[in-house]
């Protein structure tokens, strides 16, 4: 499930929570201990991945974060750290791209051997 994508729940939480919460109130209410979480931030340093995250790990969730190269507190929260090696935004996005398509694969392939 992406958490970017309905507009009326972003708009909503922010308003009433703030911007920096509003993918956690997401978290809060559809994750459970069984779920993956993928956070990308290029910066690493975005609060409401950050906030995010701390709640995915609450629930239990295992967290995979893709970052730029600077080693941040999101870095430090997940069990999986992916930090693409650049200070470059857009390289660092296009990495981030590559990488979901290689994590998409992945998924597929283990599910079709089942």
């Amino acid at each position: 499930i992406a958490l970017t994508t309905n507009s009326s729940i972003i708009t909503a939480s922010a308003n009433d929570y703030g911007y920096d919460n509003v993918f956690d109130r997401q978290i809060e209410s559809l994750a459970d201990s069984k779920d993956v979480i993928i956070a990308i931030s290029t910066s690493g340093a975005s609060k409401s991945v950050i906030n995010a995250v701390l709640k995915a790990k609450e629930k239990g969730c295992k967290v995979l974060v893709l970052t730029g190269g600077a080693q941040t507190e999101l870095n430090d929260k997940a069990d999986v750290s992916l930090a693409v090696s650049s200070d470059n935004t857009a390289r660092i996005q296009e990495a981030h791209i590559t990488i979901g398509h290689i994590i998409c694969q992945l998924v597929e392939d283990a599910h079709l051997d089942e």
